[in-house]
C-alpha cells in the first residue's frame, strides 16, 4: 500500500504570501495546515519580505515558497489551499489587495494545466515575478519549467522584474 502511494505522489510547489496581521505566524499556521491537509512538506525557502505588487499603496509582503509530496490531483491541491486560505481568515475584496495569507500552486510536477478561470500550471505569472522566482530558486533551482523547458535557476537569474525583494 505505501509503495503505491509514493508511485501516485507528486511534488507540488507553492507560494504562500502575506501583508496583514502576524506576517510570520500566517505563513507558519498555513503550512502546517498544509502539511495536515495537501502533504508532507519537503522543503521550505527561506522568508522574504517584498514590496507590494501590482497595488503598491500596502504594506509590504513576506512570501515562501515550499514544495511538497501529495496524492491529490492540482485541482484538490486547489480547493484545499482556498480552504486553508478561508480558514486563515483570507477575505478577497480586490484583485492585488492586501491579504492575510494568499497560497498560490506554482507548480505541479511537470503537468501542464489550463481550465479557464480555475486553474492555471504552472502559474502563467512566474517567470516574470521576482517576489516568486528568488523563493522558488532556493528550493527548486534545477526543477524544469515545463512550458519554457528552462530550469527555475535560468528563469531567476534572467528575470527583468526590478522589485525590492529581500531575504530575511
Amino acid at each position: 500500500m505505501t509503495l503505491n502511494m509514493a508511485l501516485d505522489s507528486t511534488i507540488a510547489y507553492l507560494l504562500l504570501g502575506g501583508n496583514l496581521g502576524n506576517r510570520e505566524e500566517n505563513l507558519q499556521k498555513a503550512i502546517a495546515l498544509l502539511n495536515d491537509e495537501i502533504g508532507e512538506i519537503v522543503s521550505k525557502s527561506s522568508i522574504y519580505e517584498t514590496a507590494a505588487w501590482g497595488k503598491t499603496d500596502q504594506p509590504s509582503f513576506l512570501n515562501q515558497a515550499i514544495s511538497l509530496k501529495t496524492n491529490l490531483s492540482a485541482l484538490e491541491v486547489l480547493e484545499k489551499s482556498l480552504e486553508i486560505e478561508n480558514s486563515l481568515g483570507r477575505v478577497r475584496k480586490e484583485k492585488w489587495g492586501a491579504r492575510l495569507i494568499d497560497i498560490d500552486l506554482i507548480l505541479f510536477g511537470d503537468e501542464i494545466i489550463n481550465i479557464e478561470n480555475k486553474l492555471h500550471v504552472p502559474h502563467p505569472q512566474m517567470q516574470f515575478r521576482k517576489f516568486v522566482m528568488e523563493p522558488m530558486a532556493e528550493i527548486g533551482a534545477g526543477v524544469v519549467h515545463p512550458v519554457l523547458g528552462k530550469t527555475i535557476l535560468e528563469i531567476a537569474e534572467n528575470i527583468v522584474d526590478d522589485l525590492n525583494v529581500k531575504k530575511l
